[in-house]
């Protein structure tokens, strides 16, 4: 067991396939696809139970998947979550998230979902995970001191440094604020909290980046984090994923890339480890 800043103990696991396997065994056989979209940014994937998206990521090994997968069991997409083809990758995700990013699944878990919140200006915007710990942070660091490490460069990322300091790790960067991932294993275990993009589960990072973050709290975010809480025994404290709140919308944004996808097509969804 290792000690976290905050005192709380947590399992140092930094097992590969184990948890892809945990999260593709706990889809039930027998559960049918309907529809599913490899879009250019965002990926569905609509099966009996309901609808679940992801990031569309790019790279890794060569595409080769050949089959319709509609009508094909759920359970068996959701294993492309385990493919190096990072677009067959974003589809076996999605259908994880098709089956565990659903209130029937997470409303037991407590879950809480977002509400628009009134900017200075007097407009309005979805609370992201950034600004939903800001206040937490700011009160358990007074003196900005707090070490956040965000893995990907989300928007706005810029603003935690009026309360923090910032380092973003991200594989393509382009930003004064961006540093290499690779960066990842001498960043992470300073860290007092970590924002962890959900495509880390896509391309296959998020086992090691947990088990770096130990000693930080740990936030998974962003529409590809599925929520189960088997990440909790991997290290996440928080997920603050997506449910799909109207799937003709999303089926139309993810098809024409046009849309509202945030705050109509997706509602962001939190769960957190109990104790957090």
């Amino acid at each position: 067991m290792s000690e976290r800043a905050d005192g709380a103990k947590r399992p140092e696991k930094a097992a590969t396939w184990e948890l892809y396997d945990r999260l593709i065994e706990g889809v039930p056989a027998g559960i049918a696809v309907r529809d599913y979209c490899l879009g250019t940014r965002w990926t569905y994937v609509e099966a009996d139970c309901g609808m679940g998206v992801s990031f569309s990521c790019k790279g890794g090994a060569p595409y080769a998947l050949k089959d319709d997968l509609r009508k094909a069991d759920l359970r068996r997409v959701a294993g492309l979550a385990k493919s190096w083809c990072f677009e067959e990758a974003s589809l076996g995700v999605a259908a994880l998230n098709a089956w565990y990013s659903r209130p029937e699944m997470i409303d037991g878990l407590g879950a809480l979902y977002d509400d628009p919140v009134e900017l200075p200006d007097g407009t309005t915007r979805k609370l992201d995970a950034f600004g939903a710990w800001r206040p937490r942070i700011e009160e358990a660091h007074p003196d900005g001191d707090a070490r956040v490490v965000v893995v990907g460069h989300f928007p706005h990322v810029d603003r935690i440094e009026e309360y923090a300091q910032l380092t973003v790790l991200e594989r393509s960067c382009t930003s004064p604020l961006d540093t290499p991932d690779p960066a990842c294993e001498y960043v992470m275990p300073l860290a007092d909290y970590a924002f962890i993009t959900g495509v880390t589960i896509i391309n296959k990072t998020c086992p090691r980046l947990l088990q770096l973050a130990q000693r930080a709290t740990a936030v998974m975010t962003g529409p590809s984090v599925v929520m189960s809480p088997v990440l909790f025994e991997y290290g996440a404290d928080t997920l603050a994923g997506s449910v799909v709140e109207d799937p003709e919308k999303v089926s139309f944004a993810v098809k024409t890339g046009k849309g509202q996808f945030f705050g109509e097509a997706l509602r962001m969804s939190w769960v957190s480890r109990p104790g957090c």
